[in-house]
């Protein structure tokens, strides 16, 4: 394989780790607000913890997602 082949898909990785990090952030986030609105508390809180689970699911994405694209600037420095 030639060199530029495995750069593109080397770079290809990285994007798509990027955004498969970043939805699944925020999917996994919604998924603990939900079960614990639903399943531990019965329905009683529903659907404050959703919603702020599901904050926190998109602050951490876009945690991942700055500190991703900062080690691939790094990287390319």
């Amino acid at each position: 394989m030639s060199e530029d082949r495995r750069e593109m898909f080397r770079q290809l990785a990285e994007y798509s780790h990027i955004g498969i990090t970043f939805v699944s952030s925020i999917i996994i986030g919604f998924g603990i607000g939900w079960f614990l609105d639903n399943k531990a508390f019965g329905g009683k809180t529903t659907p404050y913890l959703t919603f702020i689970f599901f904050g926190f699911g998109i602050a951490a994405g876009f945690k991942s997602l700055w500190q991703l694209t900062k080690k691939i600037s790094d990287d390319k420095k």
